[in-house]
């Protein structure tokens, strides 16, 4: 076939190429399989592994943060180590402080200790779903990929 010729007829095809397909050729060949999309699910060893460690990070965040408050109450607001455990204790729970805070000194510091405890229990909480979340949305993947 030349550049500027016209291509052949279908009916008009020579015997060596035959048009319908033969009786030992498949009607539908075999898809070619396609690459993983995703990798397989971690095993539950990994994923305890994960849980645990996601765990003692949490852990670290929600003891720093409460020995920032119990020094923090204990020299500003001028408490005692065990009254300024239980008030750093319950600002970072989100139950509110139990003594008074006298003074201007105390009173900024409880002010963003409880702003910085909030913050820190949502980031723990965040830590320690970490790993559900991502087993979770792993094996919803691997469900779509075996669906699809």
């Amino acid at each position: 076939m030349t550049s500027g010729s016209v291509p052949p007829n279908p009916a008009e095809a020579s015997p060596a190429q035959p048009t319908a397909p033969s009786a030992a050729a498949p009607l539908h060949p075999a898809a070619p399989k396609r690459p993983r999309r995703y990798k397989p699910l971690p095993p539950k060893r990994t994923f305890y592994r994960h849980v645990v460690r996601h765990a003692l990070i949490g852990t670290a965040m929600v003891f720093g943060a409460l020995m920032i408050g119990v020094c923090g109450y204990h020299w500003t607001a001028e408490l005692g180590w065990l009254d300024s455990l239980v008030n750093a204790s319950m600002i970072l729970s989100g139950m509110g402080p139990v003594n008074p805070v006298p003074g201007a000194a105390g009173k900024w510091f409880e002010s963003f200790y409880a702003l910085f405890s909030g913050v820190v229990f949502i980031t723990s909480v965040g830590i320690l779903l970490a790993p559900l979340a991502r087993r979770f949305l792993h094996r919803f993947h691997l469900d779509i990929e075996a669906d699809g």
